[in-house]
């Protein structure tokens, strides 16, 4: 009887038992979705007297002119047909045609002015460590702002001037170069536009526009500044929907947030009101696999305004001896 001896390479049985490893780790607590909120149904008795009779007469037949586009769908695929472009080619000459570039002439000082043109694209430079402003009109009240890439590009927004001179600025900074995305900001008065490109070192200082509609001479409102000062930064939130469930632990440096809640949607992180006199902590998001990643919020006042709920997060500075204070939802298993 021979014995017959199979040699297998340490290399593979080491790489197996890495895969063993990497598999039989179990990921984090995953976050708990809210129910929806409870709205009780009101039903009419149906012996119950309306207060103001109902004429069921039948009226008049009223005969509605009805309006026919001076182009129909049939022209604009006739018109389609001829040009010979197939839609991802129609779509890449509509936006080249609508991209606006930085020149020398609109730049004051390091301020890039372009001229505002609705549905236009804008483009933007940016570059790793550098921050870009992107300034709005005066007066001008943010609604929302959009980006396509919120993991590789830090988003964040902030407020200069009091009053009826209030500007909104928008600053991004990409994380590396060779990254582009666009951005959507919707404000009250118009929709922005633009194409974000991140460089090795090219980048553009500040962004803003020239509107053709801006009368020369605006008749300054009487406002209270003290009244601007005291209004609160976060405004609009129901009650009923803010939920603290949130626990601070970690180090104690001066910025240590005093307070977090979340309306179901954003969460809101407080910190002392004299954030402004030191350096800011960057926000991470620890995901389930316990990698921390980057996530868009803005700041308002004191407060960091998150986009997304989250289990668990960690605000960081410094680079050899780095604080540390980390933010754990309190009413999920496994946060500690």
């Amino acid at each position: 009887m021979k014995t017959v001896l199979i040699s297998i390479p340490l290399s593979i049985l080491a790489l197996a038992a890495c895969e063993s490893l990497e598999l039989s780790q179990p990921l984090g607590p995953d976050i708990v979705l809210d129910e929806e909120p409870f709205i009780e149904a009101v039903y009419l008795d149906a012996d119950e007297d309306l207060e103001t009779p109902v004429d069921f007469t039948p009226e008049e037949p009223v005969v509605a002119r009805t309006y026919s586009p001076s182009v129909s769908p049939e022209d604009v695929r006739e018109n389609s047909e001829a040009s010979n472009l197939a839609p991802y080619q129609a779509i890449d000459q509509a936006n080249a045609k609508a991209a606006i570039e930085p020149s020398a002439a609109n730049y004051m000082n390091a301020i890039q002015i372009y001229p505002y043109t609705r549905g236009a694209l804008y483009q933007v430079y940016t570059a790793p460590e550098q921050v870009t402003d992107i300034a709005l009109q005066t007066g001008e009240e943010l609604m929302s702002v959009s980006a396509g890439d919120t993991v590789r590009w830090v988003l964040g927004d902030t407020v200069s001037g009091i009053g009826d001179q209030a500007q909104v600025h928008i600053l991004v900074k990409p994380i590396q170069a060779g990254l582009k995305t666009n951005l959507i900001i919707t404000t009250s008065r118009r929709a922005y536009h633009l194409e974000l490109h991140a460089f090795n070192e090219t980048y553009m200082a500040a962004v803003s526009w020239r509107y053709s509609d801006q009368p020369l001479v605006q008749r300054r409102a009487i406002s209270s500044d003290a009244a601007a000062r005291n209004e609160p930064v976060v405004q609009g939130l129901q009650l009923g929907r803010l939920k603290f469930r949130y626990e601070i632990s970690g180090d104690k440096p001066h910025w240590r947030p005093t307070r977090v809640f979340d309306d179901t949607r954003k969460v809101y992180i407080q910190f002392p009101i004299r954030l402004d006199q030191g350096e800011a902590p960057p926000l991470f998001v620890v995901g389930r696999d316990g990698k921390s990643q980057l996530v868009n919020y803005r700041m308002r006042g004191n407060y960091y305004v998150v986009d997304r709920l989250f289990s668990m997060a960690e605000l960081r500075l410094g680079e050899k001896r780095q604080d540390v204070v980390r933010i754990s939802r309190n009413d999920i298993e496994g946060n500690s």
